[in-house]
Formats: C-alpha cells, sequence, structure tokens
C-alpha cells in the first residue's frame, strides 16, 4: 500500500513538472531579439532572459492567485490603488500621508511662485487650474479607507494661497461637483478624469479668463465631434494583476466616450505647430490630463477659449517638470506667449520631486525669488502645519 502511494505521489509530482515544464517552453518559443543584438557581452541572454521571465507561466500563476485572495478576502491590490465600493478604483496618492509634506509642500510653493516671476518678467500671465482629486469629488465610493488628514483642505489651502501670491487660480472643484448630476467627470477605474469632466474645467478656466483681453478674438471657430463609446480598462487595474486567470474579479471596465476638437477652417494651422509662422498666444503645461488626447482637455480649451494653443504637457512626469522644462526652451525663450495655463493636480503639492536634470543653481534662484513672497509661502503651509 505504501509502495502504491509513493508511486503515485512520484508519478504526479514528476506528471505536473513534466506538464509545467512544457508549458513553459512557450514563453521561449516565441522569443526574438534584435538582429544586431550582440551575443558575446551577453545581452542576448539577458533579453532572452527577460523575456522568459515576463512570459513564464508559472509566475503568472502565482501572481494571479496571490492577487486574487489579497482582492477576494482583505480588498486589496498592490501598492498604488485603493480599492473603494461599488468598483471604483482610487490612487492611493490621494489617500496617504507623504512623507515630508510640510517641507516639500514648502518648496514646491516657492517654486511656483518662482515661476510667476519669471513669466512676469516675459510679460507672460500665469492662470493656475488646480485640479481637485478624484477622491475629494467622489467620496460617497470611498469604502472602508478615508483619506489621511493630510489632504482634508489641501484643495482649499492651495487654491487660497496662490491666489494671495497674485496667482489667478479659478475655482474648479464647484463646477465639477454641480457637473456630477449631468455626467461622470472622473474614470471610476482611472486616475484621469472623463472628457466631460476636461470640457466643465475648460469651460470654467475660458469664463474666468477671457474678461482680461490676453486671449485675442482670432475668429476661429472649433468643433468637436464625439465617437461611440468604447471600453477603457483604467491605469488603476493595472496594481490589480487578475488577468487572464482571474479576470472576471476585475471591476468592469469603464465607458469612454472619446471626444474630437478641430478648427471649422480648413486651411487652419495645425495644433502642434510650435508658434511656427503666427505666435500662438496660449500655452498649456500640465500632466496627462493635459497631455493624453483620450480626454481633449486641450481641444476644449481651444473651443472654450475661441482660440489655438501650444500644448507641453508630458505624461508622467507630474507639473513641476514640464513647467521647468517649459521654461529653458526656446518655443518661451524666442516666442513667449501672452498666456499659460498651468494644470496642476492638487496631489501632486505635497510631493518630492528629482529635479538633477535642471541646473541647481537656477532652480535655487528660483525658490529664492519665490520665497522673497511670504504669502505663498507661508499661508498654505500655516494649516498644514497645524495638522501635523
Amino acid at each position: 500500500m505504501n509502495r502504491t502511494s509513493n508511486l503515485l505521489y512520484a508519478g504526479t509530482f514528476t506528471g505536473t513538472l513534466l506538464a509545467l515544464s512544457l508549458w513553459s517552453l512557450k514563453g521561449a518559443s516565441d522569443f526574438s531579439a534584435a538582429a544586431d543584438t550582440p551575443v558575446l557581452n551577453g545581452k542576448l541572454a539577458l533579453a532572452f532572459e527577460k523575456h522568459y521571465d515576463e512570459e513564464f507561466p508559472v509566475k503568472r500563476l502565482g501572481t494571479n492567485l496571490w492577487a486574487a485572495l489579497d482582492f477576494s478576502l482583505f480588498g486589496e491590490g498592490r501598492p498604488g490603488v485603493v480599492i473603494g465600493a461599488n468598483d471604483w478604483l482610487y490612487s492611493d496618492e490621494e489617500f496617504k500621508p507623504v512623507a515630508g509634506a510640510l517641507h516639500n509642500s514648502q518648496d514646491n510653493q516657492a517654486l511656483i511662485q518662482g515661476v510667476r516671476e519669471t513669466l512676469a518678467r516675459h510679460n507672460v500671465q500665469l492662470v493656475m487650474a488646480i485640479l481637485p482629486a478624484k477622491a475629494r469629488l467622489y467620496p460617497e465610493n470611498f469604502g472602508e479607507r478615508r483619506p489621511a488628514p493630510l489632504h482634508e483642505q489641501l484643495y482649499q489651502d492651495f487654491r487660497r494661497a496662490v491666489a494671495d501670491a497674485g496667482i489667478q487660480a479659478p475655482d474648479l472643484l464647484g463646477p465639477l461637483s454641480q457637473a456630477k448630476a449631468e455626467g461622470q467627470v472622473f474614470l471610476r477605474t482611472d486616475t484621469h478624469w472623463t472628457p466631460y469632466g476636461a470640457q466643465v474645467v475648460a469651460g470654467q478656466l475660458a469664463t474666468a479668463i477671457k474678461p482680461s483681453g490676453l486671449v485675442p478674438e482670432s475668429g476661429s471657430r472649433y468643433v468637436t465631434e464625439t465617437a461611440p463609446g468604447e471600453p477603457h480598462k483604467g491605469d488603476l487595474t493595472n496594481f490589480l494583476p487578475l488577468d487572464p486567470l482571474f479576470e472576471e474579479l476585475l471591476p468592469p471596465p469603464d465607458q469612454l466616450t472619446k471626444h474630437s476638437t478641430r478648427a471649422q477652417e480648413e486651411n487652419a494651422a495645425g495644433a502642434d505647430d510650435l508658434f511656427a509662422e503666427t505666435q500662438v498666444p496660449v500655452a498649456l503645461v500640465g500632466t496627462s490630463y493635459s497631455a493624453d488626447e483620450r480626454w481633449n482637455f486641450a481641444g476644449a480649451l481651444r473651443q472654450a477659449l475661441g482660440s489655438d494653443l501650444v500644448n507641453f504637457a508630458e505624461d508622467g512626469r507630474g507639473p513641476l517638470l514640464p513647467m521647468l522644462k517649459f521654461l529653458q526652451s526656446d518655443d518661451f525663450k524666442n516666442a513667449p506667449p501672452r498666456l499659460v495655463i498651468w494644470e496642476f493636480p492638487e496631489r501632486y503639492l505635497p510631493m518630492a520631486y528629482d529635479l538633477s536634470e535642471f541646473d541647481a543653481e537656477w532652480i535655487a534662484q528660483l525658490k529664492a525669488a519665490g520665497r522673497q513672497d511670504k504669502h505663498l509661502a507661508d499661508n498654505t503651509t500655516t494649516s498644514q502645519g497645524a495638522r501635523h
């Protein structure tokens, strides 16, 4: 009996091992490397190892299984996501405390003021679009977790401080909150807003900017076309590695209705002609909320303002780095616009940034110029300091 059991056990183990080995060959069979990948220095072996590791089915099985257990038993995903109620997902950056938040905020506020003064020296007006957090707009879907005290008044403090420092920052929280009754302003499974939310913000900014006369009447008219809604798998689902084995556990995808804005004139200049022959009066700087064409924020701004703009926003860089890069660009130095709209999500204010790609002396000068105006350096951090 013992012999039979041992043979059965050994046979099952050997069969399982053989099956997994044969299954894992699939990860090697579809490997291909660039023709010029060198062999002698190990780069070919490294490329194969990386490919095989990514495609190794046992690893995927373990990852999916562990994620399914975490999600099903504890309602948790990988660091980066907060799982709310009703299939809503949030970035954990809108919930967690930030190490050194007070110091980071003071540094970033000084930089913001330094940016304003740099633009002012070139007769450029700055308008900030401080975006309220998704968690601030949809607290009804939090579930059990709540944002850290740091985030309670962050939007209000930030907006009040830049306004006191002489930077125009129209309220966007009120209009977005009201717009919720008409349609979704943030995607349920994504960090970002919907094209409708971007349109609401563009309209509010245009209402605040137009009376100033900063954007001259160009006579240009813009039209926006919409495409049928398509399933959209939000970026926050990347922190729930459940597919392909447990894909049914994922929140259902959003429905994304894509918007596309164009000038009515057939001979209108391209939207991204970087201050080519005719100086474009408006520059947009910001994050993926502005850079990603799926949200159509730049297009909505063009239509709301009745003016072309040049989009300097970048994906995955936060709001500060694209602005610093813009200030050092030839486009700004040779043909500065009349107006810069700086899209700045509130959650980025207390974060630390790696500014090593820029000249350290220049960064220090920007901060020093900003700290000369105590409005921005002190006002938002007073209430933050009281909560720490």
